[in-house]
């Protein structure tokens, strides 16, 4: 299990816009499954809707792609300083409203994996149900 520091020791993003509280499994190469805690005290449910508040699918996707960096990060064989660029987006589906009081659980697998540049599926779920999911590619640059 990870916990936040050792995520901020591997992915660049910060207050506000690191979107991962929690790394539970971690199989390099293969899988990881992260958690973002969602709340009500996130800044964008001033304005996404009032009086209706629902995550961006944006950020959904955002917080799926960090999970699927911090899985990239572990996959390569560099020991060089490096950060995971969001390269690509396929297949994006959204499939229920992420709201405050939600745990949205992050799943992502590795499709291909060449060098510094890869392909994942991620799914994120709210409970078992499916919220998004969408194929991602990362390329894996020096710092």
């Amino acid at each position: 299990m990870m916990y936040i520091q050792d995520i901020k020791n591997i992915l660049p993003h910060r207050f506000p816009f690191l979107l991962v509280d929690r790394i539970t499994e971690l199989e390099p190469g293969k899988k990881v499954v992260g958690f973002k805690n969602v709340t009500v005290n996130e800044e964008f449910f001033q304005g996404h809707y009032p009086g209706h508040p629902i995550m961006p699918g944006v950020l959904i996707i955002e917080a799926m792609a960090q999970v699927g960096g911090f899985l990239m990060m572990y996959s390569v064989d560099d020991d060089e300083e490096k950060i995971p660029l969001f390269a690509g987006i396929d297949k994006a589906r959204f499939r229920r409203n992420v709201v405050p009081g939600d745990r949205l659980r992050i799943e992502a697998e590795v499709i291909k994996l060449r060098g510094r540049i890869g392909k994942i599926a991620a799914k994120g779920f709210v409970e078992d149900e499916l919220a998004a999911e969408a194929e991602l590619m990362f390329a894996i640059n020096d710092k």
